[in-house]
This record gives structure tokens, C-alpha cells and sequence, in this order.
């Protein structure tokens, strides 16, 4: 199997599960060492209290061809975030991947409530999860990852920026989180470029996550069983399609090309050719476009 991330370094911030396990999968896949950061372990769990664990990624790191470390960190903690990457200098000398998919906001956001009714604590501590860490983390990070040439920064949110630009996204502080997200890559786009590496935002799309399975009441074996409560959910996408995405990027030679820019799982895989685990190539910011948000039944035809 080609590996073409053999001897490359990537972090993956916000491993534990979601899109940030398909991230870290498919990198270790392609031969990445991938250092997966969270803060459930098999010992302690955050207050999302899950059952997934920072050591299952990396070891499913591990068993995909790759090396999978785990290293528990909580990246609103500088003094934390700074001890990672420091270990990461001392073991490996180096930094070629960075993935900010700190998130931890699932449990903190109301749907269609206006910021004067939305619990300002919650809100405030959203903000904090879903942007104050992945500024954290770069500042400390990214000095390691411009040690060579070619470094590859993927800020992951949820919606383009064509998207979201047009579209009210659930909240005040859920839009304002994911709105930012994608700003901080277009803001570091210009900032790595010039010093040789690439800033990206990346969205996956309806994402088939641990969470989102368990809300439907279905698995990954049978989540077309959703389908008749959720039609619409017929374009969802595995958390691998995403993490192919990722490691499409980091393999690209010519992955400059991207720098600054908003884009997509699906996007990704019409202009590098991959597809999720069933084949297809799920569409969704395009089939959201113009079939959800257009009022029309649910039909993916033409959009995997």
C-alpha cells in the first residue's frame, strides 16, 4: 500500500473522535506519525462524557499503517499545549502537519436562540473551545512546523465560506465560532505563505460522527435506517471521507495552490479522486445548496 506521508509528523488537535479520528486515521494510513490530543483518556473523560478515548485513535493510528500517539492535553491550557509540542520537537525534530479540530462545543449551543436568550456562559465557553484554542495552539505550534519547508495548517470548521457567509448557522456563538474558524486560516494563509507553508479551512460535510449516530439511533452498518425520520441525511459522509481529504492535501506537492482557502470534503475528492468507504463522493455543501435549503425532497442523485 503507498504510503506517502512515510517519515512526515502531523498533530492532530481534538483526535478523540468525529472528524479529528477520520483525520488521524487516514493520515496514519498514508504513513504519518500522528500525535492525537484530547482530553478523554481511558482513565478520565471531559465533561462530554464519552466513551471515546484518545488512546483508541492512536491505536487505530497504528493498526492503518501509522504511528499513533496519544497525549492528553487541553489546549485552552498554554503551559499544556506548549509541553506537547516541545515533546514533539524532542521525539521527532519536527512538524509537518497541523490539524486544529478543537471543537467541544456540542453541549453548549441553542438551536435558533438569540444571543440575548442563549446562556451567556455557555456561549462564552463555546467561544473559547472552538476558537481560543486553535490560537493557542497555533502560536505554539507552528514556529516548530516552519523548521522545514512545506508545513500544511488545516483549520477544520463546519460550512464554506460561500456558505456561511449567505446562511445563518444555528446561533449567534455557533456562528460566530465556525465563521471565525474559517477567518483564522485566511488569516494564516497570509502569514505561512511567504515563510514556505499553507493554511487551509476544511469542512466535511453531514458528518455520520459517533454523536450524530447516536442522535438517530442507527450505526455505521445500518444508517440509512435514519433516512425515513431524516431524509436529508441521505448525503451524509463518513469521518474518513474528511480524513482523506486531509491526507490528499498533505501529499499534494503543489498543495500551495490551496493557501487561504475554504474548502470541502467533497470538493477535495473531485480534484484529487478519492472517494468515502461505500465508493461514493458525497456533495454536501452543493446538495445542501440546492436540495435541502431549496425546499426540495431528498434525492442525491448527482451528489455522491
Amino acid at each position: 500500500m503507498s504510503q506517502p506521508l512515510k517519515g512526515k509528523v502531523a498533530l492532530v488537535a481534538g483526535a478523540t473522535r468525529g472528524a479529528g479520528r477520520g483525520i488521524a486515521l487516514e493520515l496514519g494510513a498514508a504513513g504519518a506519525t500522528v500525535y492525537v490530543t484530547g482530553r478523554t483518556t481511558r482513565t478520565q473523560r471531559s465533561e462530554y462524557d464519552r466513551p471515546e478515548t484518545i488512546e483508541d485513535t492512536a491505536d487505530l493510528v497504528t493498526e492503518a499503517g501509522g504511528q499513533g500517539i496519544a497525549v492528553p492535553t487541553d489546549h485552552l491550557e498554554p503551559a499544556q499545549v506548549r509541553t506537547l509540542v516541545d515533546r514533539i520537537a524532542d521525539e521527532q525534530g519536527r512538524l509537518d502537519v497541523l490539524v486544529n479540530d478543537i471543537w467541544g462545543g456540542e453541549n453548549l449551543f441553542q438551536w435558533e436562540s438569540p444571543v440575548w436568550e442563549h446562556d451567556l456562559d455557555k456561549g462564552l465557553r463555546l467561544l473559547r473551545l472552538a476558537v481560543e484554542t486553535h490560537a493557542i495552539t497555533s502560536h505554539h505550534a507552528l514556529p516548530l512546523l516552519l523548521r522545514h519547508p512545506g508545513g500544511l495548517v488545516v483549520e477544520v470548521t463546519d460550512g464554506t465560506a460561500e456558505y456561511n457567509r449567505d446562511t445563518y448557522r444555528v446561533s449567534f456563538f455557533y456562528d460566530l465560532a465556525k465563521s471565525s474558524v474559517l477567518r483564522m486560516a485566511f488569516a494564516l494563509g497570509h502569514e505561512l505563505g511567504p515563510r514556505g507553508a499553507t493554511a487551509v479551512a476544511l469542512t466535511p460535510g453531514w458528518l455520520r460522527s459517533e454523536i450524530m449516530l447516536e442522535q438517530f439511533g442507527v450505526r455505521e452498518d445500518n444508517w440509512r435506517d435514519a433516512l425515513e425520520r431524516v431524509p436529508h441525511f441521505a448525503i451524509s459522509e463518513t469521518p474518513r471521507y474528511v480524513g482523506r481529504a486531509v491526507a490528499a492535501l498533505a501529499a499534494d506537492p503543489d498543495v500551495a495552490r490551496w493557501n487561504g482557502e475554504s474548502l470541502s470534503s467533497g470538493g477535495l475528492a473531485k480534484a484529487y479522486g478519492f472517494t468515502d468507504l461505500d465508493g461514493s463522493r458525497p456533495d454536501a455543501w452543493r446538495y445542501l445548496v440546492e436540495v435541502q435549503d431549496a425546499g426540495k425532497s431528498a434525492d442525491t442523485t448527482g451528489y455522491r
